[in-house]
């Protein structure tokens, strides 16, 4: 099993570069970072978890400029969003802003892609919250066309393009791991039609994941699929577990943004998970 570690990034902590290389000397595979543009100064929405949404949601960097930074400053390192925001970003930007990190990293960048939760963000984006899952697969097979063909076109419902050029191309592929995040009634057919691997939700409980895992076993016989799991405050017991699940890569949470000497802290106490 693959062990990397998720946390925001704000401008109020450590910075991109020194976090990549700081997890990257501790032995992990990955650094996953996510994203919000913009929090609304109201929504009706309810949060992930029922409780009123921490700094970290109003001051994230953006994932790209980070994933960039953290990319110059390591080797090794695999570089993941978790989740970008697809249903509130333009496809041939998307293409070519990965593809771009892709070179830049030397073939390390994968891509966790999202539909959102916050609804009157993704209003504010143009988007109807109530097709942004529709639009995030049409923008996602879009990505795909442009990162595989010399001239990419495109013709869907939400999006549409005559023949382009975009470059560059990725150094991975065909093209870099995206992940499909979520859990809905249709999360795993669309995980496998597209070929994608399941992000499973932040902080899912073990015995949560487990029953996931097996939905996804049940919709993808008889090929099995990749999953990435994340948890918050893991413990030994805890990662073992999701080991026994077979899962590919646990992400550990480093939590709310804290100053630098205390991330650095938490880095060290899941380096001894290893």
């Amino acid at each position: 099993m693959l062990t990397g570690i998720f946390t925001p990034v704000t401008d109020g902590q450590i910075t991109p570069a020194r976090l990549g290389r700081e997890v990257e000397d501790r032995g992990f595979e990955s650094l996953f970072v996510p994203e919000h543009s913009h929090i609304p100064s109201r929504f009706e929405t309810p949060t992930p978890d029922g409780n009123p949404l921490s700094g970290d949601y109003y001051r994230n960097l953006d994932p790209f400029v980070t994933l960039t930074a953290a990319a110059v400053a390591t080797t090794r390192l695999r570089l993941g969003t978790a989740v970008t925001l697809v249903a509130q970003r333009d496809p041939i930007h998307l293409a070519k802003e990965l593809a771009s990190i892709d070179l830049v990293s030397g073939g390390r960048v994968e891509l966790g892609a999202g539909a959102g939760w916050l609804r009157e963000e993704i209003a504010n984006h143009g988007t109807d919250p109530a097709t942004r899952v529709r639009l995030l697969m049409e923008r996602l097979a879009a990505v795909k066309e442009i990162w595989t063909r010399d001239e990419a076109s495109f013709h869907g419902r939400f999006v549409d393009f005559e023949p382009i050029q975009v470059w560059p191309k990725p150094v991975q592929r065909p093209h870099p791991p995206v992940w499909l995040a979520g859990w809905g009634p249709t999360t795993f057919s669309r995980v496998v039609s597209s070929g994608s691997g399941w992000m499973a939700p932040v902080a899912l409980p073990v015995p949560e994941l487990e029953r996931g895992m097996k939905e996804l076993a049940t919709s993808a016989s008889p090929a099995p699929v990749p999953v990435i799991a994340t948890l918050l405050d893991a413990t030994e017991r805890d990662v073992e577990a999701v080991r026994e699940l077979g899962v590919h890569r646990l992400l550990l949470g480093l939590g709310n943004v804290a100053p630098e000497a205390q991330t650095l802290r938490r880095l060290d106490r899941y380096a001894e998970l290893l």
